[in-house]
């Protein structure tokens, strides 16, 4: 009898095993596309990490809104549980790894959250898909859609040392007052991440922000705002001089990891942006 008890339970977990979802895309270059998904509800938040991050950098934020939302957030290719081989990591790329996963859980409705390098990456998401996109919401970028950047120096010192570079440039993301283990948690993850993944995602960002982004920013329909640090204060002028809708709020007090370090206030103010959304939307 005992036996028998142990089988059931065995075909019982089988089943269950077999019915759990999938939770791998693919991208259109064939790389998998790791994702989770948490609660239900329309539009769904698709939350899209930033350089040399993974998908728990949202952990503050997942709780909370999927009481209310389906809330689901991406592993680029090359972060996190994703796969790897990509020849080149650009922000074209990584925005179809966002599409795939849109694709895969057939999502209708959709807001977009990106944190920094995220900011790019869902720019061009929302190109691919704009039937589906009712709004943008970019965390710490965005600050100066005008501004360029040189990065040849901090190219060729990744390449000579990854870690120990990423570890010193992470650092500098952050306020004197930032908490000291949160500082080191999050250098160390980075700095931990593939060399040859980082370099080619920093090169293609200097490329796209250069040259591509404020092209991108005219020809995204959904609304997109920004809630950014108080370290460097957003041009909102600037933004809207190539995306009329553009509006930003600075979060004083935090360093560059603005959804980690007040997850408080940046859920109140995330959470009032979707609602606005929702509202323009009138679906």
């Amino acid at each position: 009898m005992k036996f028998l008890h142990i089988l059931l339970l065995i075909l019982i977990f089988s089943l269950l095993a077999g019915c759990a979802p999938d939770r791998t895309a693919v991208s259109a270059d064939g790389i998998p596309i790791a994702f989770q998904v948490q609660g239900s509800g329309a539009p769904a938040l698709v939350f899209v990490h930033g350089w040399c991050c993974d998908k728990s950098y949202w952990d503050a934020q997942v709780p909370y809104f999927s009481r209310k939302y389906k809330v689901v957030t991406v592993d680029l290719a090359g972060h996190g549980e994703s796969g790897l081989g990509r020849e080149a990591y650009t922000m074209e790329a990584f925005g179809e790894d966002v599409v795939a996963v849109v694709d895969k859980l057939g999502l209708d409705k959709v807001v977009l959250i990106g944190h920094s390098m995220g900011g790019p990456v869902i720019l061009e998401a929302a190109r691919r898909m704009p039937e589906r996109v009712i709004g943008l919401v970019g965390a710490d970028t965005f600050n100066n859609v005008e501004q360029k950047f040189q990065v040849d120096e901090l190219l060729a010192s990744l390449r000579a040392n990854f870690s120990e570079t990423t570890s010193g440039f992470v650092r500098s993301m952050f306020t004197p007052a930032a908490d000291s283990l949160l500082v080191e948690k999050i250098a160390a993850d980075m700095s931990s991440a593939p060399p040859e993944v980082g370099v080619s995602a920093i090169e293609s960002i200097s490329i796209y922000w250069n040259d591509k982004l404020t092209r991108a920013l005219q020809q995204v329909q959904a609304p997109v705002r920004c809630i950014n640090s108080g370290r460097y204060p957003t041009d909102i002028e600037a933004g809207s001089r190539y995306a009329s809708s553009f509006a930003a709020v600075d979060m004083p007090g935090v360093g560059h990891f603005v959804m980690i370090e007040d997850p408080e206030t940046f859920n109140r103010l995330l959470e009032k942006t979707v609602a606005e959304f929702v509202y323009l939307a009138d679906w």
